[in-house]
């Protein structure tokens, strides 16, 4: 028995959300579906530009810790904020979802990140982060125990972005594989991709990530390609397991010679596509260190990421264990 089936490793950011249409994007040069990356000044401006905006904590491996507790799973999560008030939502919000979280924050600037994230009628989200103090999470972060004792540690790609975390990430895989874990990422985002390809890629193939998650876009910008299944045969040869999201499609899994396809859970309205890798990445963990079948743990990865693309923020407001048992997933 381990102490956690899923530990993650991200940015600790609360996410500012408003509604806007696609002309406030153009007029403020804010590339649509992105995850762009910005100083103070800029968010200041953003900011004040901004719509009514609901506050929700986030972040994407934050989202898939809250995911995997509310599936019934053992989640813990590292993640560096300030003490400020910012610091003070985001710890409450993830504790109170049953996440282990004990990262000791700053006592001084910068302060607790933040995301100004506009949502277009299409549900597609446009992410502005200032890093804050994102940037300060380093080794002295990585809590060793917790490492040694979760099934499987996961990370996002974006805390490539700040570079004392890949030292991070790099001693808690190596803290994982001592004790015969497993480690995972997600590559984020496909502008991500292209500033780290070649690091990710290293990543893969020295066996210092085990499994990846990835939409469609991310695994085509990765293999620098517009053939997806020529992605997909080179992802299978690169690591040992990959889950690839497919919007309305659903997802594929493949490992070796095996290639997993589940359809989408059936959505009525799309409000709010911020978190659904996050939370699929969440069901499908859950059910990985669980032992289930490829196929259960896609279908929990799309029963999460249909759940909360029906709501407006990424951490699910409803027990998505409920949802799954009502589903006859769990």
């Amino acid at each position: 028995m381990t102490r956690f089936d899923v530990l993650t490793i991200g940015n600790a950011i609360v996410d500012i959300i408003a509604r806007c249409n696609d002309n406030f994007l153009v007029e403020n040069g804010i590339i649509k579906g992105a995850m762009n990356l910005i100083d103070a000044e800029r968010a200041e401006l953003l900011y004040s530009r901004m719509g009514p905006a609901v506050e929700a904590s986030g972040g994407s491996a934050g989202n898939t810790a809250a995911g995997v507790a509310s599936l019934g799973g053992r989640a813990a999560y590292f993640g560096k904020i300030a003490d400020d008030q910012l610091g003070q939502i985001f710890t409450h919000d993830i504790r109170a979802q049953g996440v282990h979280f004990q990262t000791k924050p700053l006592d001084s600037m910068p302060p607790t990140a933040r995301s100004m994230i506009f949502v277009t009628e299409d549900g597609e989200r446009s992410m502005n982060t200032y890093l804050g103090a994102c940037v300060e999470l380093g080794p002295e972060d990585v809590e060793p125990e917790v490492v040694a004792e979760s099934r499987l540690t996961y990370f996002e790609g974006y805390l490539w972005d700040p570079p004392r975390a890949k030292d991070a990430i790099r001693e808690a895989a190596r803290i994982a594989h001592a004790h015969g874990r497993e480690t995972a990422m997600t590559l984020s985002d496909s502008f991500c991709v292209h500033r780290y390809r070649d690091e990710f890629l290293d990543l893969m193939r020295s066996g210092t990530v085990d499994v990846v998650f990835a939409n469609r876009q991310e695994a085509l910008a990765l293999y620098e390609t517009e053939d997806f299944d020529l992605a997909l045969a080179k992802l299978a040869k690169d690591c040992k397991l990959a889950a690839v999201t497919l919007s309305e499609e659903g997802s594929v899994v493949i490992r070796g010679d095996q290639c997993v396809r589940v359809r989408a859970s059936a959505i009525e309205h799309v409000v709010d596509t911020t978190g659904a890798g996050d939370l699929y990445a969440a069901g499908f963990l859950h059910g990985y260190t669980s032992g289930r079948s490829l196929e259960d743990c896609s279908r929990l990865g799309n029963l999460a990421a249909g759940i909360v693309i029906g709501q407006i923020g990424p951490r699910p407001m409803m027990s998505l264990a409920d949802a799954a048992r009502k589903a006859a997933l769990l």
